[in-house]
């Protein structure tokens, strides 16, 4: 019995024995483990000097620098119509006549009051003239006390009289001709011409339509001709690029149908008033209007294209830079100057300001050494779509992170650890 005691008794040692080995190797496991620096894995460039142009994208429609569209100014049955769409059109080819038989009576019309009215005005002239005879006469004799002056009264009155309808004849011929000259500028309407070389780029009417004139409303649009040998990109910006933007700055254009090919242009115009989409709600934008006139056009744009237009607003030359991915903001900065305990009140104000500085946000990029990450304070300038320029905080010839974007924007701290891994293809913005 006592035998068997001793071996439970062994046994139960070993057992727990070996528990307590067990867990004394993993806590040891866990300690060295937890101790362990985490090595992440990052991709570098150089600081080099580069030249950087800035600049805006933005999209918008192709359109005629010069377009006009025609509205008639009179009412009528389209009674010719010699042109159709995508024709090309002279100044002063005809491209509509409106039936102008209303118009025509009218004119016939005041022909007749005007001739009546000059017939009238020749017989007031010829009484005039015998009136103002006899008053003449009259008013000598009455000089000389050989007439009476009842007798003078009457013929002076007599010529005022005569006088006065002569000129109400005068007037009445004036009145006719005024009259004849309206309905001839509206019978000159009926037909209406090109105001221009150019192609009709819209037709809205056809053969024997009814239009309205431009009294009715807005009137109806006819026709659009459009000088398409001077084309512009008309392209919307945003609020907060618009103010980069100036007149003269030169831009690249694509259009989505000529596909890879590229136009160049000059910025021609910008606008002054704001164009908001979304007013009132979260999506509310805010665009201005720029034109851009296109260098060289293709003869097979055409207007109402889309297009994409990058304007390049300014450029430096020779000027450090890194990739525009390298540089995030951070408010983790480390402090620069550091404060002793012992510097009294001035130092402990120090120390509180320093640290309230630091909890702002900065732009910082890591540069690698000695397999470590260094969070460097930078001053960056321009920016194109690749690089952006650096101002202060770096020297030409430094390696700096570029990637992954996870490592830069969240997993790397000053002294972090690092693996450079440059095999890995860099992702860059284009």
């Amino acid at each position: 019995m006592a035998n068997g005691k001793k071996k439970k008794s062994k046994k139960k040692l070993y057992i727990f024995g070996g528990l307590g080995v067990l867990v004394i190797a993993l806590l040891i496991i866990a300690f060295t483990s937890g101790n362990k620096a985490e090595i992440i894995s990052v991709q570098t460039e150089k600081v080099e000097k580069r030249n950087i142009t800035q600049t805006v994208a933005a999209t918008g429609k192709i359109n005629p620098e010069f377009k006009v569209v025609i509205t008639p100014e009179v009412t009528g049955e389209i009674v010719q119509l010699p042109v159709k769409e995508g024709d090309y059109v002279k100044k002063g080819q005809l491209l509509i006549r409106i039936k102008g038989d209303q118009y025509q009576a009218q004119k016939q019309r005041l022909e007749a009051n005007l001739q009546s009215s000059e017939a009238n005005l020749k017989i007031r002239s010829a009484e005039l003239d015998k009136v103002e005879s006899d008053y003449n006469r009259v008013k000598e004799l009455h000089s000389k006390g050989l007439s009476s002056d009842s007798e003078f009264e009457a013929a002076k009155s007599n010529y005022l009289s005569t006088k006065a309808s002569f000129e109400a004849a005068q007037a009445n011929v004036l009145q006719s001709k005024a009259q004849l000259r309206e309905v001839l500028e509206t019978l000159y309407k009926t037909t209406i011409v090109s105001p221009m070389d150019g192609v009709v780029t819209q037709l809205n009417v056809e053969l024997g339509e009814r239009v309205f004139g431009a009294g009715f409303s807005m009137g109806t649009d006819i026709m659009t001709v459009s000088d398409l040998r001077n084309i512009e990109a008309v392209v919307d910006v945003d609020e907060n690029d618009v103010v980069l933007v100036s007149v003269g700055d030169t831009a690249t254009i694509k259009v989505d149908a000529f596909k890879d090919k590229e136009f160049k242009g000059v910025v021609s115009e910008i606008g002054n008033s704001a164009k908001t989409t979304g007013l009132g709600t979260q999506e509310e934008v805010v665009n201005f209007e720029v034109k851009i006139k296109i260098l060289d056009p293709d003869n097979n744009l055409r207007p109402g294209m889309s297009c994409n237009a990058d304007i390049q607003t300014e450029t430096v030359d020779n000027v450090l830079s890194v990739p525009i991915q390298s540089v995030t903001t951070r408010t983790d900065i480390p402090s620069q100057v550091e404060t002793s305990a012992n510097e009294g009140d001035n130092g402990v104000i120090q120390a509180k300001s320093e640290k309230k500085q630091n909890n702002k946000s900065k732009e910082v990029v890591f540069i690698v050494k000695d397999g470590k990450a260094k969070m460097v304070e930078v001053k960056t300038g321009l920016s194109d779509d690749n690089y952006i320029a650096v101002l202060s905080g770096l020297k030409e010839g430094e390696t700096v992170v570029s990637g992954s974007y996870g490592a830069i924007s969240r997993e790397l701290k000053n002294g972090s650890q690092v693996r450079v891994d440059d095999k890995k293809p860099m992702t860059v913005k284009k």
